[in-house]
């Protein structure tokens, strides 16, 4: 059987030059690799109590309902500007190219609410980062952050390490 990564192409110079872009669509693909993956982002957050699971804009929506559907929770899209159609809250967090701004329904989330963030990769951290402040603001509890591809030569984990976070693959 092969490895998840195996399923992933790498990228080169994508979106920009020197960068390696983990391109998860292989995966996606291939109904059984994204069954494996669905499946070992559940075990690892199982047990958790979990009111809602929020997916970051864009391919963090393509885990988030998936898992919101096995855990019995709600699902909740975090997204970039303008896109929520009712009242928001937003976050603004640092790229290294600029800043770039997220935004959540201001009634998303209520008052200890147990919320498990979730998005296909984690790089420095930063947007993981600008999400849990604003579940924060709205009065949720972060119980763990959970990603696909974890690229550990980024050091994301530190900008997050007052939280559990869990990934399947490592880079």
């Amino acid at each position: 059987m092969k490895k998840l990564e195996e399923y992933i192409r790498d990228v080169p110079d994508f979106p920009k030059k020197g960068i390696v872009f983990k391109d998860i669509t292989t995966l996606l693909k291939d109904k059984d690799a994204l069954k494996r993956a669905v499946d070992e982002m559940y075990e690892i957050v199982k047990d958790l109590e979990i009111d809602k699971v929020i997916g970051v804009e864009s391919r963090g929506f393509i885990f988030s309902p998936l898992l919101a559907y096995k855990l019995n929770a709600g699902f909740v899209p975090v997204r970039k500007p303008g896109k929520l159609p009712a009242e928001v809250i937003s976050e603004e967090y640092e790229l290294e190219y600029g800043t770039d701004k997220l935004e959540i329904h201001k009634d998303a989330i209520n008052e200890g609410d147990k919320v498990l963030i979730v998005d296909d990769l984690i790089a420095t951290g930063g947007t993981a980062k600008a999400v849990c402040r604003m579940v924060e603001r709205l009065g949720g509890e972060i119980v763990g952050l959970e990603f696909l591809i974890e690229l550990t030569f980024l050091k994301g984990r530190e900008k997050l390490k007052e939280y559990n976070v869990f990934s399947i693959i490592k880079y």
